[in-house]
């Protein structure tokens, strides 16, 4: 199980935003760089990028500030947000990412994932954002009649490295992650399923390392770890504990 920090990118600085809404957009740090350190210096293995603008303007805005992050962190990072093409892809991971993203293009160009995944085995991620249970996209400003898990299964044995899936509906309010969704997923494919959107408190880390939650590869956290609501150290803690009972 990976607890992955989140850095969600608008004009060059970290914010969160409140169901993904750009105009509700609270700033937490102006050097992702330095953030991005922080958050290794406190145990984390991982870390979530998102280029928001990008995920609206359907390329990469914030190229710069994913540059200063994986400049500054020695962890594996994975971004989403933008990335529409082949070459687009490429071009991330010959500049150090360990796993792109692809959301909206999942459901425009499902071929091109599936030859994404062909051409960058183990390093290739979907991200499927929900609203009302069904998949949203354009920086979930549009919504689609796609379900979740229809669309997740068009790439089972594909080679997916991970479905990220995002409740909008929770997403930046510490509501609590929608378990029953999430599990619901997770069951219904061999993909490993991550979950993100509403993460709130130490008691959604322990409800995570639950046995029916243990097709889960983890979950994103975000404004829970800026506003204090979860301790990295008691959260790490907790995960290692559960690996080790496991090993």
């Amino acid at each position: 199980m990976i607890l992955f920090p989140a850095i969600d990118l608008k004009d060059g600085q970290c914010v969160r935003l409140k169901l993904g809404d750009m105009d509700q957009a609270t700033v937490y740090n102006e050097d992702p760089g330095a953030q991005a350190k922080a958050f290794e210096d406190q145990g984390f293995e991982w870390l979530h990028v998102v280029d928001l603008n990008g995920a609206f303007a359907g390329q990469t805005v914030n190229g710069e500030a994913v540059d200063a992050i994986l400049k500054a962190t020695k962890n594996p990072v994975q971004l989403g947000g933008g990335i529409r093409t082949l070459d687009h892809i490429e071009a991330w991971l010959s500049r150090g990412l360990a796993r792109v993203i692809l959301g909206t293009v999942a459901v425009r160009d499902p071929v091109l994932v599936l030859e994404a995944c062909k051409r960058f085995p183990g390093q290739v991620a979907v991200g499927i954002d929900a609203k009302g249970g069904k998949v949203a996209v354009e920086g979930w400003a549009e919504a689609s009649e796609l379900g979740v898990i229809e669309l997740a299964k068009r790439f089972e044995g594909a080679g997916v490295a991970a479905i990220i899936y995002t409740d909008i509906d929770r997403d930046g309010i510490l509501a609590g992650i929608n378990w029953a969704s999430t599990l619901e997923l997770a069951d219904a494919v061999s993909i490993p399923v991550i979950a993100s959107g509403g993460l709130a408190s130490i008691d959604d880390i322990k409800r995570m390392l639950q046995p029916d939650a243990a097709k889960l590869e983890g979950a994103i956290s975000g404004r829970a770890l800026y506003d204090g609501r979860i301790d990295p150290a008691e959260a790490l803690a907790l995960i290692k504990a559960a690996k080790d009972v496991n090993a």
